[in-house]
């Protein structure tokens, strides 16, 4: 009787050592450690600083989609000459400001607003501005390189809502074909979006979250270096 009480004492042991080692891990996610998030905060300021540096003697020329790059603190104001509603017409009312701020290169980035111009032909009415706003600036900087960059896209839902919005595609050809005759650089900006690229997006599916702006400075740093 004692050895097989023995024997029973000693075969439960081991199934309960068993089970402990094939105990399944938590599934509840860890929270970040202390360590970890001041690591990804000091990674935050270091990319921007970096950027800061980098585009030091830039200006983004455009309207709210480029604004964004202040607002939400990519660069300093400095770097942006841009705001809501602005139309390759009304950039040309900055030319004073740009001039004065003597930057090296100078992005451009308008059209949001013009394929939205209430007139026969936005593509047509905005190119033949977009090209005097070209000719100004190499008049007044014509040391600065200057780089056109396409309209991005926007979501199937904003499209669906402004279906105007279905001819950012044929205005980008338009100005790539500016861009070629004017001899001026020209960065074609639908490489930053792939699949899962809504969250990049805001909740208008138009403008967009800081993390478009880091990619944004990363298509373009070579452009400046």
């Amino acid at each position: 009787m004692k050895k097989t009480i023995t024997l029973v004492l000693i075969g439960s042991l081991t199934l309960a050592l068993a089970a402990c080692g094939n105990e399944p891990v938590s599934t509840h996610p860890q929270q970040p450690s202390s360590q970890t998030q001041e690591h990804q905060a000091a990674s935050s300021v270091a990319t921007a600083n970096s950027n800061q540096s980098l585009f030091q003697n830039t200006i983004f020329l455009g309207d709210s989609i480029t604004e964004g790059l202040s607002f939400h603190e990519v660069l300093d104001e400095g770097n942006v000459l841009a705001g809501a509603g602005k139309t390759a017409e009304f950039a040309l009312g900055d030319i004073d400001e740009l001039t004065k701020r003597e930057p090296k290169h100078v992005f451009i980035q308008l059209g949001s607003d013009d394929i939205l111009w209430p007139t026969d032909n936005p593509k047509e009415y905005s190119i033949k501005n977009y090209a005097k706003l070209i000719e100004t600036i190499k008049e007044k900087l014509p040391q600065a390189k200057i780089t056109l960059l396409t309209v991005t896209p926007v979501t199937a839902e904003a499209e669906k809502k402004e279906p105007r919005y279905k001819n950012i595609n044929d205005y980008n050809q338009g100005l790539k074909a500016l861009a070629d005759k004017e001899n001026i650089g020209f960065v074609d900006l639908s490489q930053i979006f792939s699949i899962g690229s809504d969250a990049l997006y805001d909740s208008d599916g138009i403008h967009f979250k800081p993390a478009y702006y880091t990619r944004l400075l990363d298509l373009l740093k070579d452009q400046v270096k």
